[in-house]
């Protein structure tokens, strides 16, 4: 099978809007991001993040289809002109690697954030429906139209929470804001934590959320509310492991329908781009 059908393929396993709009062929994040579609699929491996160690082990096993969620050159919409203008050495060693084994690199992000088929007919967001797996909770998954994904768990210390998610993702660490002893039950993923998070800290408030599992994060805004919630014993925390460690299990899970998706029994394989931190403690 061509890559080109294999890609064509899995757009049409997904649902393909977000509230109720279509996505756009021409501008969504889901492009090929290098390589030549035309040729055969020797095999797919998917990823969160197509990191020179991931293309390394993609030719080890013989597959020519890397499917990503993430970028490939380090900017939304991979724009390259500039990398090349400046000769970036990073660029060119990642660019003569990928050329030398004909590897192509395609992005899925819009669409399997879009949804992917349950078996009661509906759809749910593949990436953090992918978490909610590999973390063992997706009975306790709460509908929430806020955010991309809220659980409900029996309490837990925020420092045994963290040690779930290291256990589970296999991380090396994580961060945790308040007091690691903190009691926690009400779980949300919120989205970017980017600087203007007025509503996020009223949801906080008033919605009994008691920990955020966080992907970006500033110290501003919501950590200096979380950091006073904790300080005047309101049980608040955070526990941040990064955006690609959140999100790299709904990649993983991809491995349990691709084939169905393309409807051939193509090698497929999960490669992680793995824990984006090493911790250093004193």
């Amino acid at each position: 099978m061509r890559i080109a059908k294999v890609i064509e393929r899995m757009k049409a396993y997904h649902k393909g809007s977000v509230r109720g709009v279509a996505i756009d062929p021409k501008t969504t994040r889901d492009q090929v991001l290098y390589g030549n579609v035309e040729q055969e699929c020797s095999g797919i491996v998917t990823t969160c993040w197509a990191s020179s160690d991931v293309i390394r082990k993609a030719i080890d096993l013989h597959a020519n289809l890397i499917i990503v969620h993430e970028a490939l050159f380090w900017n939304h919409g991979d724009h390259i002109d500039w990398l090349k203008e400046s000769n970036n050495q990073t660029f060119l060693r990642k660019q003569q690697l990928l050329d030398e084994h004909g590897i192509v690199v395609w992005r899925n992000h819009d669409y399997i954030h879009s949804g992917i088929p349950m078996p009661d007919g509906t759809y749910t967001d593949g990436i953090f429906y992918g978490l909610a797996h590999e973390l063992g909770w997706c009975d306790q998954i709460i509908l929430d139209q806020s955010c991309p994904l809220a659980f409900r768990v029996e309490a837990l210390s925020a420092k045994g929470l963290a040690h779930h998610l290291m256990e589970r993702l296999n991380l090396r660490g994580a961060r945790i804001l308040g007091d690691p002893d903190t009691k926690v039950s009400r779980i949300q993923i919120p989205s970017h934590i980017l600087g203007d998070d007025r509503a996020l800290i009223q949801r906080c408030d008033q919605e009994g959320i008691d920990c955020l599992l966080t992907m970006e994060q500033v110290d501003f805004t919501v950590s200096e509310y979380i950091r006073d919630a904790n300080q005047l014993g309101q049980g608040k925390v955070i526990v941040n492991v990064g955006h690609f460690n959140l999100e790299e299990p709904g990649m993983k899970y991809m491995l349990k329908y691709i084939n169905a998706a393309i409807g051939a029994e193509l090698p497929a394989h999960f490669v992680a781009s793995g824990d984006s931190y090493h911790y250093i403690t004193r």
